[in-house]
């Protein structure tokens, strides 16, 4: 392995810092993987770009298969100011109005 050297300003300093440490990783191991993610003909050699994470993917998972199919009475419910779903579940909410 080489050893280099680089400059960076104290507030990217604490993130790089802050992330490696979220990550349980150290800085260097942060440092090479984020400069290989950014390279092409890594790993990955028929990847044009590196790939993004996106962390909020499933965020919105509410765990229920129906809400696609009964859209048009939820929001109908909405309108009426009522939560359809808030309902069946026992934690009925009164939508306020504006």
């Amino acid at each position: 392995m080489k050893r280099t050297t680089v400059k960076i300003d104290d507030s990217l300093d604490a993130r790089m810092r802050h992330e490696a440490a979220r990550r349980g990783m150290t800085v260097s191991e942060w440092t090479r993987e984020a400069i290989a993610a950014h390279l092409p003909g890594g790993q990955h050699q028929d990847d044009a770009a590196p790939r993004r994470v996106f962390r909020s993917a499933g965020a919105g998972d509410s765990g229920r298969s129906d809400i696609s199919e009964r859209m048009e009475e939820l929001l109908a419910g909405l309108a009426e100011g009522r939560d359809i779903l808030a309902e069946e579940e026992g934690t009925s909410r009164r939508r306020l109005s504006a």
